[in-house]
């Protein structure tokens, strides 16, 4: 069987140390043993664990930012509401996966400092997706499909802030698990996002 390239065993070997250790405790010695090669070369694709970090959140992860670029250029031929539908629950999904991998940091206030040092001079962070969001929304009030007093920043905020409380919150519930199925929960949220900022009449 063939072996993968060494670029790509290194971002799988990073997503799953960062989903199962954490951020945090992961380190490139850690994943260029898992990628089954060597630091050094690890070092040749990417010049920072962060830089590997975004890589995964690019290339493995649900495809929150580049729907959302996609949807603030061209909003579509859809509803709002189904759009809002489609980000929220990619958002969901994407938290699911990104909440496990950076919450660790938070233990390490040294390393968190340092983590959001370099992820400011990427030009990332958990700030991009509520201004891809908000971009997006306001592309559509221009389209006069969302209300012209509509705070965008605040919708934004409330869809992906509710996308990141389900990532979270239930896992002590005697259930272990969010009450309501992925697709309803979505859908669920834009309905009720849309009742807020819909244009009147």
């Amino acid at each position: 069987m063939e072996q993968k390239p060494t670029r790509v065993r290194i971002v799988d070997a990073a997503r799953h140390l960062m989903l199962t250790a954490g951020l945090a405790r992961t380190t490139t010695k850690e994943i260029a043993k898992a990628a089954g090669c060597s630091e050094a070369a690890l070092y040749k694709y990417f010049s920072s664990k962060e830089e590997l970090f975004v890589t995964v959140l690019d290339e493995r992860l649900p495809g929150l930012g580049s729907l959302l670029d996609t949807l603030a250029a061209d909003p579509g031929g859809r509803s709002v509401e189904e759009n809002l539908t489609e980000i929220a629950r990619s958002a969901a999904l994407f938290y699911e996966q990104t909440f496990p991998m950076a919450a660790s940091l938070y233990a390490e206030p040294q390393l968190k400092r340092r983590h959001e040092e370099v992820m400011r001079e990427l030009g990332e962070g958990p700030h991009k997706p509520v201004e891809g969001l908000d971009a997006y929304l306001r592309a559509e009030q221009q389209h006069g499909r969302i209300a012209a007093d509509a705070d965008t920043h605040a919708a934004a905020s409330l869809l992906l802030g509710a996308c990141v409380h389900r990532a979270f919150a239930y896992e002590m519930t005697p259930e272990g698990r969010p009450p309501r199925p992925l697709d309803e929960f979505a859908a669920g949220l834009a309905r009720t996002l849309m009742a807020g900022i819909a244009p009147a009449g």
